[in-house]
């Protein structure tokens, strides 16, 4: 098993893990295809991969290398 840097720190990584299943598990909700919850509702995240942005709707063909630096972002309301 290899390892990325998800948000500052050492995370561990499975061969063949997509961007979508490691957006799923770090936000606990299952992704269809496109990069949407499954539930309908609203996700809030926007990921950058080697500090490129990552369109959502490439999340599930995009799969992760070692070392990869992943950052996720979570969306707040307020000022």
């Amino acid at each position: 098993m290899s390892t990325i840097q998800l948000n500052g720190a050492t995370h561990p990584l499975a061969a063949g893990t997509t961007l979508s299943q490691l957006v799923a598990t770090v936000t606990g909700r299952e992704l269809l295809p496109t990069g949407k919850p499954a539930d309908g509702g609203r996700l809030g995240v926007a990921v950058a991969r080697n500090a490129g942005i990552v369109p959502r709707s490439q999340w599930s063909a995009t799969e992760l290398e070692l070392d990869d630096d992943i950052e996720i972002v979570t969306a707040v309301q307020g000022g």
